[in-house]
């Protein structure tokens, strides 16, 4: 079927012939284009030259596994990336997640809760979209967050830190890092349960537990360690929640 140039572009990564068919056929039915790839390699080159919407990615391939295209992936883009695999163990979510993905099904999977899990990662990037073409963003522009030594651009994705003696960096953050941290920097001091930042970062019709939230505060001090070895801002109370302390 013609799919519209405007339709969200979806990369389907997996080495089962079974599943790239009859998932490229539901999806396409509702209305979004597809890329095929069947093993990771050749996959991650085309994601990187030209980068869908949103990766649906199996772990176990050959040539490259999921874990590892993921790992190369989040190197140069920021692409929202749902894991779609037999391997359904908590170690294994938690290192998915904790490498950057943006959601983990496991199989065997109802198609519908795949193309409901992909609305919802689309929705949660919808408003953060440039044009290609023009530079403009999709929608008005949102002020820029600022939190002592944070900035966030929440019309561009961008993060920054002020690691001291002029030095800025630039964090890269996947969709759902980004919202965690806005929802926590958007009232500095004030602590978030586990539950507040899930009903942030996901649809209601998502479901993820606490080790989910964990896995992802775990992946944001690390991307800000990397630039200020000393970062501390993000910090745990121990059976409540999280909070953004500003300094």
């Amino acid at each position: 079927m013609d799919i519209e140039a405007s339709s969200p572009t979806i990369a389907l990564v997996d080495d089962d012939r079974n599943i790239l068919t009859s998932v490229s056929i539901a999806l396409q039915a509702e209305g979004f284009a597809v890329r095929l790839y069947s093993d990771g390699d050749t996959a991650l080159k085309a994601l990187i030259e030209n980068q869908p919407d949103l990766v649906v990615l199996d772990i176990k391939m050959p040539r490259m596994d999921g874990m590892e295209v993921l790992r190369r992936l989040r190197e140069k883009a920021q692409v929202p990336v749902i894991f779609l695999t037999s391997k359904d163990t908590e170690i294994d979510e938690a290192l998915g997640l904790a490498m950057g993905a943006d959601d983990y099904i496991g199989k065997p999977f109802s198609q519908r809760l795949l193309i409901e899990r992909i609305r919802a990662v689309l929705r949660r990037t919808a408003n953060r979209r440039v044009s290609p073409e023009t530079g403009d963003e999709d929608v008005p522009a949102a002020d820029p967050i600022v939190r002592g030594r944070l900035t966030m651009d929440p019309a561009r994705h961008r993060v920054f830190w002020d690691a001291g003696e002029g030095r800025r960096g630039d964090v890269a953050l996947t969709v759902t890092e980004f919202m965690i941290l806005e929802t926590l920097a958007a009232r500095p001091g004030f602590v978030k349960s586990r539950d507040q930042l899930m009903d942030a970062a996901y649809s209601h019709d998502v479901y993820v537990d606490d080790r989910t939230i964990d896995s992802h505060i775990k992946r944001l001090r690390k991307k800000f360690r990397a630039v200020d070895h000393q970062f501390k801002a993000i910090e745990t109370l121990y059976g409540v929640g999280y909070r953004f302390n500003e300094e």
